[in-house]
């Protein structure tokens, strides 16, 4: 029996998980691929730090890079994290001597995926990242292997368990974004610094992968059009239920005349679509192919134990000489589509306004809406007392964005209206 000898650099959540998994299902990884796998090497920034797995007998390293560079190393596990830095070092590193490399680092990808699948590539050798994306769920071998012989039409995914976890607690508690954040942060599922999560970075690194796959484009997170979920309020959820939908932060990437179509942002859905029941820390993510139609891939997007088993199931692959192309198609053959501006997206909207109640309120709105050619499909108008501050809530039939933003625009500058529009848009899936 062979032995695959693998230096994990990074020693978090995912890099002791990774540990745990490998000595606990030890036999049954043997059984599988025929070889061993044995952890010979870590490095992490702080020896001392009391951590739930025994390093007895596996050689430290300080420096990454020196890890990587190891003789008695024949796989390189990354997981440091972070775009640029110690953890792109190191895995240019393991690349140029000819080591393959798993990584849970969707960061890196997202900003140098090209680059490193190239080098993967001249080097004959797997970059492996599956734990990249959407955690336990074998997404990325869906895309790339179990749906090969697929055109597909579209990917749409919550790609964030942090901001569906908010979302989901907003609508079943009636809470603002602000106290149920504070909540998530208290729990471990945000971070002290929630940005990342809450303004849909982490998760449009992800689509940018997902994206690359699923169209045979480099990845492109510069060209993602990015919001978070931080205006999305309390009332606007209620509404959403009133309406049949329900609120989620949704990344969408498909093939449009104008090119690829790139996109995360909160979305209605309605509430009998399959990834409207993804709730709580849960991802889910929806490939739609010529021949399958629809398929829904759910489960846990984060963690110790889901993140670690898409690590694992990389390394099986690696000791089973499993070779594909890193995303999915040879580097060289990696497109630069063209980029669909936002401008240019058709769809419907929810639109929330804030505005004095009064006579001929709605005849104004009406007459900017129509200006821009922008018609109303279904209109909420709730009164108080005359002069006080009232909700309208109206959804639009399918429009463009430009139409759509330029009449919103122009709405916000009516001497009723007391607040910035609110815009969340409807995807029909």
């Amino acid at each position: 029996m062979g032995k695959l000898r693998i230096g994990i650099a990074g020693l978090g959540t995912v890099g002791c998980g990774t540990l745990a998994l490998i000595e606990r299902n030890r036999a049954l990884i043997e059984q599988r691929t025929g070889q061993t796998l044995e952890v010979v090497a870590v490095c992490a920034r702080d020896r001392a730090r009391t951590r739930p797995v025994d390093l007895a007998g596996m050689r430290w390293f300080d420096d990454p890079k020196a890890l990587a560079a190891d003789p008695g190393v024949d796989v390189v596990c990354e997981l440091i994290g972070g775009s640029e830095g110690p953890a792109l070092e190191t895995v240019r590193e393991a690349l140029r001597l000819g080591k393959p490399v798993v990584t849970a680092n969707k960061a890196m990808l997202a900003h140098h995926g090209a680059e490193l699948a190239r080098l993967a590539e001249q080097a004959g050798v797997q970059l492996a990242w599956e734990a990249a994306v959407a955690g336990g769920i074998p997404i990325v071998k869906s895309l790339r292997e179990g749906l090969a012989a697929n055109r597909i039409r579209r990917v749409n995914g919550i790609l964030n368990g942090t901001s569906n976890y908010i979302l989901t607690s907003m609508r079943e508690t009636g809470r603002d974004f602000e106290t149920v954040l504070a909540e998530a942060q208290a729990l471990g599922y945000a971070e002290a610094d929630p940005s990342f999560d809450v303004d849909g970075i982490d998760a449009a690194h992800k689509l940018a992968l997902l994206a690359s796959l699923a169209f045979g484009g480099r990845p492109r997170f510069d060209a993602i059009h990015v919001e978070g979920i931080r205006h999305v309020a309390a009332i606007d959820i209620a509404f959403a239920e009133e309406l049949g939908y329900r609120i989620k932060l949704l990344g969408t990437a498909r093939m449009t005349p104008e090119g690829l179509e790139q996109r995360l942002h909160p979305c209605m859905v309605a509430k009998d679509a399959p990834i409207a029941q993804v709730n709580g820390v849960f991802n889910g993510v929806v490939v739609e192919g010529e021949d399958v139609d629809a398929v829904l891939h759910e489960g846990r997007g984060a963690g110790a134990g889901p993140t670690a088993s898409a690590v694992v199931a990389d390394l099986v692959d690696i000791a089973r000489g499993t070779r594909v192309p890193t995303l999915g198609v040879p580097a060289e053959r990696l497109a630069d589509h063209p980029i669909a501006p936002m401008a240019a997206h058709e769809g419907s909207y929810y639109i929330r306004l804030m505005v004095v109640d009064r006579s001929g309120v709605m005849a104004d709105i009406s007459a900017v809406l129509r200006d821009h050619d922008v018609s109303i499909e279904a209109l909420i108008q709730r009164s108080r007392n005359p002069g006080q501050a009232v909700p309208i809530v109206l959804t639009s039939h399918e429009t463009t964005e430009a139409r759509m933003t330029a009449a919103l625009a122009r709405i916000a500058e009516l001497e009723v209206v007391l607040e910035q529009p609110r815009m969340i848009r409807i995807e029909r899936l």
